[in-house]
């Protein structure tokens, strides 16, 4: 009789063993559902560095181009200065030539008349190259701030890779401490577990027959509920420890930016 108790023991803590194994295959299916899902988000995340890399690169261009429309700036006003300084020249001669005008006949008089006209011409000539001039200045104004704006797209770009790569370290540190937990549950919860629940069906079954064997099994239960009552607590300290290490790396994040 007592063999037949045992035998039926044994076939039930078989079928829990069984169970046990059918629920590690099913948390190893999600684990490795987890991990394509994370080696998905990494090729996003390399498709979305691809696309800073060729960004930055246009931006050192149109910067390059903006350099380049800068010098040929600066060459234009060096020759309006120089064009200005012969039109001065030519206006202090002009000047010489009217005082000499003052001494001369008639024809001499239609020739002042024609350099007046002249010189009305070269104010004209004046005022048009003092608003480009205004119009230049203008435009390495604006050259300025557009520039300015670039640089502060840049420090965007360069803030927005650093938080990418502490969430990505972070994510990985994340899923290494899910993963420990679930081996951890998996080989000190459900063993403790099956235990007791072995030894309470002996017990409701009323299979133990002796006061030794039915205080051997309170003892087995008494000692199985410590150890899952330890691990308890380890496993509690293990998910603090882990939500530290999750506040600690996005401290580390924040004092890098």
């Amino acid at each position: 009789m007592e063999k037949r108790f045992k035998k039926e023991a044994l076939i039930i803590v078989n079928k829990e063993l069984a169970f046990q194994n059918l629920e590690k295959e099913k948390r190893a299916t999600a684990l490795i559902m987890a991990n394509n899902e994370l080696a998905f988000q990494n090729l996003e995340k390399e498709k979305r560095a691809a696309e800073l890399i060729i960004a930055n690169k246009e931006l050192k261009f149109q910067n390059q181009e903006k350099e380049n429309r800068a010098a040929e700036l600066i060459i234009a006003n060096k020759e309006l200065v120089f064009q200005n300084l012969e039109k001065e020249k030519r206006a202090a001669e002009l000047i010489i030539a009217n005082k000499e005008l003052l001494f001369q006949n008639k024809e001499k008089e239609n020739r002042a008349a024609e350099l007046i006209i002249a010189n009305k011409e070269l104010a004209f000539q004046n005022k048009e190259k003092e608003n480009r001039a205004a119009e230049l200045i203008i435009a390495n104004e604006e050259l300025l701030y557009q520039n300015k704006e670039k640089e502060n797209r840049a420090a965007e770009l360069i803030v927005a890779n650093l938080e990418l790569k502490k969430a990505e370290e972070y994510q990985i540190e994340y899923i290494k401490g899910l993963e420990e937990m679930m081996f951890m549950t998996s080989h000190k919860v459900r063993q403790p577990i099956a235990n007791i629940l072995g030894l309470s069906y002996l017990l409701h079954h009323q299979l133990l027959n002796s006061p030794d064997d039915l205080k051997e099994s309170l003892d087995f239960i008494k000692q199985s509920a410590l150890n899952l009552d330890t691990f308890t607590k380890e496993l509690t300290q293990f998910i603090f420890n882990l939500g530290e290490k999750g506040k600690l790396c996005l401290n580390k994040n924040i004092s890098d930016i």
